[in-house]
């Protein structure tokens, strides 16, 4: 069908043959296709220091902070002598299945009373998804081809690969992180991911969820390439009444990916109690 401009039409209407039209219709689509946006060149990272998913634009909003225990930051805590605390989930959230209320219940009470609320980065475990995206303070790294896209945390470099123009196993294996096939929508990279287990929180509260978990997650180049948005939707029946909708931002730096390896025996370096410890591999 030629209908893209007012010149197009009258050129197909009878001015060019058939032969031409075709050639004009493909040429049009052509130029509708743009290049897959571009996250990796020129040593681009890319870097937040959110701890927390922003909202989305609607649905049920994230887990936040329980309000009778504010959250301090270590930022905060240099800044103003306080002592800093860790995060403490506000289970009036209503999305929250009861199951999952009891579970974080529990933890809040035991953070309480002196646990150490770790966090994946914190034993060098890996964060899953969409937690990945909260791991942040140094940055991740992309690395685009036609078959794959790898994406790294320079920090303890968790990896993950999203194969490209494929669809999904019919029965993945579960892993930490999951099974993850993506595809490009114009200026947006769409990951879809499934087969992940359940060893993982879905964010900083530490909230849990099921093998059933889904996630889909759009990369998108913002103010001038300057940014990266993920807009992440996941859902899991068992553990929440709807899907939920977040977002993450991160801002570009400019340098090239430090080598760092994450100390794995650090229970040795600070007491922590509770320190998970890898005996055997889970694989």
């Amino acid at each position: 069908m030629c209908a893209f401009t007012s010149r197009a039409r009258l050129l197909c209407s009878g001015v060019l043959t058939g032969l031409a039209c075709v050639a004009l219709t493909a040429g049009a689509a052509a130029q509708q296709k743009s290049a897959p946006p571009d996250f990796s060149s020129s040593q681009a990272g890319w870097l937040t220091f959110r701890v927390e998913f922003m909202a989305g634009p609607s649905g049920p909003s994230p887990v936040r902070n329980d309000p009778a225990h504010p959250r301090v930051s270590n930022a905060e805590a240099a800044a103003t002598g306080k002592q800093p605390t860790f995060l403490i989930a506000d289970l009036s959230n209503p999305n929250l299945k009861p199951w999952v209320v009891e579970r974080m219940k529990k933890d809040n009470a035991e953070v309480l009373a002196g646990k150490i609320a770790f966090t994946p980065h914190s034993s060098c475990a890996a964060a899953g998804v969409p937690a990945f995206h909260l791991y942040g303070f140094q940055p991740t790294y992309f690395i685009q081809t036609p078959k794959v896209v790898v994406i790294i945390f320079s920090g303890d470099k968790q990896v993950r690969h999203v194969y490209l123009d494929v669809p999904h196993s019919a029965n993945p294996k579960l892993s930490w992180y999951g099974e993850s096939v993506g595809h490009y929508e114009g200026d947006t990279l769409v990951v879809d991911t499934i087969g992940l287990n359940d060893k993982s929180f879905v964010d900083n509260f530490r909230t849990p969820h099921t093998e059933k978990l889904h996630v889909v997650e759009r990369f998108k180049l913002v103010d001038g390439g300057k940014a990266l948005e993920v807009n992440i939707r996941i859902a899991d029946p068992d553990a929440f009444y709807e899907p939920w909708s977040w977002m993450q931002r991160y801002d570009r730096v400019q340098q090239p990916m430090r080598e760092e390896i994450c100390a794995e025996g650090n229970r040795h370096l600070f007491d922590y109690v509770g320190m998970p410890v890898a005996e055997k591999p889970d694989f």
